[in-house]
């Protein structure tokens, strides 16, 4: 089966970078306001290393930071060329603009926010930028980008073009994701947001600040905050979104904990229901099972006390459990847990729902466990066409279910049909998680493994990973 052909954020960031490039040698010795948009931190860096280094036998190349207290475009580079001998003289240089994407979107208490005051600056001191004939690259995020057109127009009107990098890494958060806060956004102020808004993560931490420093500890807000940052920062780490994985783990566990601790003492224990299904999840990512288990257990006690046994979430909670005991091999114990979980979904959810999907994907992945491949091979086959019926072909499910199947077909010796579901496996992946996403690498060693036990006709050293 031949694979979609997908467009390559590696091949269209190379397309940047070289028009980018292009832009800098034509601008030498004039004027010229160059906006690069990435929302990686290390993309970023080593994309300005890049073209300082090819640039450098040619043009100076400084880098200056905008001040938070006061994020002149203008006055940063001022005071560059007022200090340096060499642009005093006027030698050739390109000034690369650092520091936009770590100014506050919130106003956070104050009568402006440190973005709006920026954005002021671009635009009413545009003629005063005049005076410096370089290219300036300005590194902005992509909220940034979608602000800096309505909040600046003049600036937005003298830009000489804009260079898009890609990543799956960002420190934004969608207004989606932060539907669940909504009604705690509002109750501090905060309302309004544009439908595309992106926020910036830091603008969210240091909320929780203010409201600890003006609520006290134990304000009620602060446990919906709380909870629902270890949110945000788990489905990060699900879809690959991640600067950096170990440190965000750490972050998610201990929002969620701080959440579960909040809530438990002031009593609101449908919330601490899900808190505490988030961090033993986070916990089970860690192999850390014994921990997770009194919280899975805890979890489903209190879904069905408060939310009765015929619920969506409560059949989540007899998936979550389920898992955490076919992941230590107490096969007996899972399987009327998933079989319940099953049943549940589809008689409150009907039969074309992914959360179906995900309970067939669940019994077909302990029975082939327990080598029950006849009846597993069925329910993966459903599961996998169900996830490509309802999410599409690119999507990190599709990829999971993939793998599932080429495991069991594995299991039984059919290794030509594992191998091609295991090619498209890593191909989801890769363009749904990003290649260093755990879920990634292990589809990725997967097929490494499998391709070389076809090589060598020795199946007995291949041994995957589910």
């Amino acid at each position: 089966m031949a694979l979609r052909e997908l467009p390559d954020p590696q091949v269209q960031n190379q397309d940047a970078y070289d028009d980018l490039v292009v832009a800098l040698e034509a601008s030498e010795g004039a004027l010229s306001l160059l906006i690069a948009v990435c929302d990686d931190s290390n993309l970023r860096d080593e994309i300005t290393g890049r073209y300082e280094a090819e640039l450098e036998a040619k043009m100076r190349c400084y880098r200056v930071q905008l001040d938070r207290e006061e994020p002149s475009l203008k006055r940063a580079i001022a005071q560059t060329v007022e200090s340096d001998e060499y642009l005093q003289q006027g030698g050739s240089a390109v000034f690369t603009v650092l520091g936009a994407e770590q100014l506050f979107f919130l106003k956070l208490g104050q009568e402006r926010s440190q973005q709006e005051i920026f954005f002021g600056y671009l635009q009413w001191t545009r003629e005063g930028l005049r005076e410096f004939p370089y290219p300036i690259v300005l590194w902005v995020t992509n909220q940034l980008l979608k602000e800096l057109s309505k909040k600046a127009p003049d600036f937005w009107s003298w830009r000489k073009g804009v260079f898009r990098f890609a990543s799956r890494k960002t420190v934004m958060v969608s207004k989606t994701e932060m539907s669940p806060l909504h009604s705690t956004l509002t109750d501090l102020g905060i309302a309004g947001l544009d439908e595309e808004a992106l926020l910036p993560l830091e603008d969210l931490q240091v909320l929780i600040r203010q409201t600890e420093q003006q609520r006290g500890t134990k304000d009620p807000l602060l446990a919906s905050l709380y909870l629902s940052m270890g949110q945000i920062y788990a489905r990060r780490l699900e879809r690959g979104e991640v600067q950096d994985y170990q440190a965000e783990q750490i972050c998610a566990i201990e929002y969620l904990r701080k959440a579960a601790d909040l809530q438990k003492e002031l009593g609101l224990e449908e919330n601490f229901a899900t808190s505490l299904s988030w961090l033993a999840f986070l916990y089970k990512s860690q192999g850390r099972y014994e921990e997770a288990e009194p919280l899975y257990v805890q979890a489903l006690a209190l879904s069905k006390r408060f939310l009765g046994e015929e619920h969506p979430h409560v059949a989540q909670s007899l998936n979550n459990l389920a898992n955490l005991y076919q992941f230590q091999g107490r096969y007996e114990e899972a399987e009327p847990l998933l079989m319940q979980a099953l049943a549940l979904y589809k008689r409150l959810l009907g039969e074309e729902h992914p959360d179906v999907a995900l309970s067939l994907n669940n019994l077909g992945g302990l029975y082939k466990s327990q080598g029950r491949y006849e009846e597993a091979e069925p329910l993966l086959m459903q599961a996998l066409a169900l996830y490509k019926r309802l999410l599409g072909e690119d999507h990190p499910d599709v990829a999971t279910s993939l793998n599932n199947l080429a495991y069991l077909y594995k299991s039984q010796g059919r290794y030509e049909e594992a191998e091609p579901l295991l090619v498209q496996a890593l191909a989801s992946a890769q363009q749904c998680l990003g290649n260093n996403h755990p879920n990634t690498v292990t589809i990725r060693k997967n097929l490494d493994r499998l391709q070389q036990a076809i090589a060598s006709q020795q199946p007995s050293t291949f041994k995957a990973e589910s």
